[in-house]
């Protein structure tokens, strides 16, 4: 006996949801496993970490908080503006931390990565972006 399986027309819409699910469960889980990993350590490691990362211990805790991607769009954005994000972590590690750091704690990701998808990133980010000033910097030094 031979079935045909024909697929419910919302099959491939329930499956991008499925799988937007299943990719926010992990981001969950790893931000989760991050935020654990400096609980179970001593305030004085966390101390110690953070004026190695040149911020706050409170600054620490709550980049740890926002998880491993946070700082994703960065990238993004930087590509975008003809800057290689690998040779600006070679070149200058302390300026593209600190270009992390703002982005990891910026409350305009939304507006960002809107930005990005509608290719309006490079006439945009001024308006909002934290970083504005030191990519100005970069550009400016680069041209």
């Amino acid at each position: 006996m031979s079935h045909d399986f024909t697929p419910h027309p919302d099959y491939e819409s329930l499956q991008k949801v499925l799988s937007s699910v299943a990719q926010w469960i992990t981001r969950y889980r790893e931000t989760r496993k991050t935020e654990n990993q400096l609980k179970d350590c001593s305030a004085d490691d966390v101390a110690a970490m953070a004026r190695e990362l040149r911020m706050s211990p409170s600054e620490l805790l709550v980049i740890a908080k926002k998880g491993p991607n946070a700082a994703d769009l960065l990238q993004k954005l930087l590509i975008a503006l003809g800057v290689d994000p690998n040779g600006l972590s070679s070149s200058d590690p302390l300026v593209m931390r600190d270009l992390q750091r703002l982005c990891v704690m910026c409350g305009y990701k939304k507006q960002c990565e809107a930005d990005l998808v509608s290719g309006k990133i490079i006439e945009n980010f001024h308006d909002y972006c934290p970083n504005a000033f030191t990519l100005d910097a970069l550009l400016k030094a680069n041209r």
